[in-house]
């Protein structure tokens, strides 16, 4: 199979299905493609031809078949491989888990805004003034933090929902990026979450090869008011 992605630098959305193949074992062909909005780009051409949406991450499975949107090629790689506990077994985990990704997949606009992706940059100065000043963004972290204090107390850990990655994980996978690069603060236990989402073997080599990239796209680009684009 194939997965259709962005820059790595900036694309969180490109990271979830990623992020979940490389950690569960996967394989498959990753095609990365030069991030761009205006319709008559390499990347919306590209993408166009095999989905309508023109968008990453895009899934084309090994029959052809294309999946689109980070939650539904998520949901997909879990039917297609059923033994490979991407979701809890049990079924009112299996439903808390989609919840916390659903609330992720449509929610936190404004964290998703006011620290946008951003692997190779660190500003450390600007997640402790944004928390303080906007009402909302300190909202969005405090959120996210007790959501993954609360499943963590619940499951015991590391991850999520126990011992094993899972679809969960890799939503708030970028969370945990965006929080390093701009040294949100947040709780201990929280933080202790996020290092060992960071540390994952998958996850480094994500961020080694966003930083190899040296490809800045403006901050003028029209896909940072657009955080769905990506």
């Amino acid at each position: 199979m194939r997965l259709y992605i962005a820059n790595k630098n900036y694309s969180s959305w490109s990271l979830r299905p990623w992020l979940l193949l490389r950690t569960i074992g996967i394989p498959f062909d990753e095609v990365a493609l030069r991030l761009a909005t205006h319709d008559d780009s390499d990347f919306k051409r590209t993408l166009l031809a095999l989905a309508p949406t023109g968008r990453v991450p895009l899934l084309i499975d090994d029959d052809g078949f294309a999946v689109w949107d980070s939650l539904a090629i998520c949901e997909y790689l879990a039917d297609r491989f059923p033994t490979r506990g991407m979701w809890p077994g049990d079924r009112q985990q299996r439903a808390r888990a989609r919840s916390l990704c659903a609330e992720m997949h449509s929610g936190f606009a404004t964290l998703r805004s006011v620290f946008p992706m951003n692997i190779e940059a660190s500003l450390p100065e600007v997640g402790p003034r944004v928390v303080a000043e906007n009402d909302a963004a300190r909202r969005d972290v405090a959120r996210v933090d007790s959501l993954w204090c609360e499943q963590l107390d619940a499951s015991g850990g590391p991850f999520l929902f126990g011992s094993s990655f899972g679809i969960a994980d890799a939503f708030y996978a970028p969370v945990a990026s965006r929080f390093a690069t701009y040294a949100v603060p947040i709780s201990g236990p929280a933080q202790a979450y996020a290092d060992r989402i960071l540390a994952l073997p998958a996850m480094r080599e994500w961020a080694e090869a966003a930083r190899a990239e040296h490809d800045f796209i403006p901050d003028d680009e029209p896909y940072r008011t657009r955080p769905e684009l990506v």
